[in-house]
This record gives structure tokens, C-alpha cells and sequence, in this order.
């Protein structure tokens, strides 16, 4: 059964400086050892609609016994979102692609597992002894060009289709969800964030930040380094500690 009551976690989001509306959204279920963000996509009429129904479909799973059930129950609710999605595209001249999609990052935990669910470029980060990890890989083209060797980081960065997804909900009929599973040690806290929030920060200050003590210290020294500079997206931040 659920270890649930050690679980701590805070969460935050913003539409930043820049953007009219805020087309991310959160989910925050420690009791239910769940959390996401999601990241509508940017423009788009429906980016707003896409990341809230996400999160509106993970928060209304059932508690199973077991944690590869629900886990297994997680995918099934990301797949059948998906499928909802990309069969509403709506073609207007607001939005010219038709397309009502988002990025997600889901984190699973109960007693010693954990499980980090997502497609995009939403992220999940492992802060474990004084160190960060980066669990996730963008499902971007940036992180694919430089996976194939077709180019060198800066090259990639500076491209101006670098941030095109290449993974995203509602952005094909069928969806790959990538999943990695590990175990929980003590201390361990984990960072689930949209790319609004880490693209101006360094991991060296995303790091600093994942070292302060409780979630909410965490969550507050983040936006204030995001929100200090341009911010220019929305941002997002769900910080848990085991």
C-alpha cells in the first residue's frame, strides 16, 4: 500500500513577462504519490485546454493496489488524452495547424519506485547527494540532431527549429511515451519543470536551488531566478522529496 504521508511537495506556476496566458498547468497528488506538468503548445488556440485536460485526466485515475498498475493506468490515461486530442483538430484562422497538443512529465512514486512518464520537453530532474541528474531526454529536434551526430550542441541551439517537439499529446494518432524507472533513496528530490523554467537556467543554478531544504524554498529560489530575467514563457515547477 501507499507510503503516502512522506511525501512532500509544493508547486508553482507563472505566465512570466512575456506571454498573455499561461498555457501550462500542474498536477500536485501526494496522496496519491502522483505529480505532472504539462506545457500547451505555444500560439496555438487550445494550448491552455490541451495541458489542463491532461492534468484533468491524471488527477481523476482511480488509487490501484499495485504500482506497475497504476503506472500502467498513468499511460493508458496519457494514450486515451492523446487520442482525444489530435482527433479534435479544429482548423481556424486563430489556429491555423489545427493542432491542440502539450508536453508532459509525470513522476510516480510509492515506497521504493518511482517512474518519470513524459513526451516533449517538458523535464524531471533527480537532485541525489549533492548531485543533479537529468532523467528525461526532449523529445525535440535539437536533442535528436545532436544524438545522431548530424550537429555539435551550439549548432543545434542556434538553429532556429531546434525547439520543435518531435514527441507531444495530441500531436499524432499514436503516441510514444518514453518511461524510466528507478529506485527512490533517502533524501532523494525530485524537479518536474517546462521548459519555460530551465532554458534560462544553468544546471549549476538549478542545482543550488534543489539543495536548499524544504520544497517550497526550492520552488520559491527557481522563479525568482526565471522571473529576475526575461522570461519569456510560461513556467512551471513541481519539487518532491522523498
Amino acid at each position: 500500500m501507499h507510503h503516502a504521508s512522506h511525501w512532500r511537495s509544493a508547486a508553482r506556476t507563472d505566465t512570466g513577462k512575456v506571454r498573455q496566458r499561461n498555457e501550462d498547468a500542474f498536477l500536485e497528488c501526494p496522496k496519491q504519490g502522483l505529480w505532472a506538468v504539462a506545457d500547451g503548445m505555444g500560439g496555438h488556440s487550445g494550448g491552455d485546454i490541451a495541458s489542463q485536460l491532461i492534468v484533468a485526466n491524471l488527477a481523476e485515475l482511480p488509487t490501484y493496489r499495485d504500482f506497475d498498475a497504476r503506472l500502467n493506468a498513468v499511460r493508458q490515461c496519457l494514450r486515451w488524452t492523446n487520442r482525444r486530442l489530435s482527433q479534435e483538430l479544429t482548423v481556424t484562422a486563430a489556429n491555423p495547424l489545427g493542432i491542440m497538443g502539450s508536453t508532459v512529465a509525470a513522476l510516480l512514486l510509492e515506497g521504493r519506485r518511482a517512474a518519470c512518464v513524459w513526451a516533449g520537453d517538458s523535464r524531471c530532474y533527480l537532485w541525489r547527494r549533492q548531485r543533479l541528474y537529468q532523467l528525461s531526454r526532449d523529445h525535440s529536434l535539437r536533442q535528436q540532431w545532436v544524438v545522431e551526430g548530424r550537429l555539435s550542441l551550439d549548432q543545434a541551439n542556434a538553429h532556429p527549429a531546434a525547439k520543435a517537439l518531435t514527441r507531444a499529446i495530441g500531436a499524432s494518432k499514436e503516441l510514444k511515451l518514453e518511461v524510466l524507472q528507478l529506485d527512490v533513496q533517502r533524501g532523494d528530490k525530485f524537479l518536474l519543470c517546462t521548459d519555460g523554467l530551465y532554458q534560462d537556467l544553468g544546471s549549476e543554478t538549478l542545482g543550488d536551488a534543489m539543495g536548499l531544504s524544504s520544497p517550497s524554498r526550492v520552488v520559491e529560489c527557481l522563479f525568482e531566478e526565471v522571473l529576475n530575467g526575461a522570461a519569456r514563457d510560461n513556467l512551471t515547477a513541481v519539487v518532491i522529496c522523498a
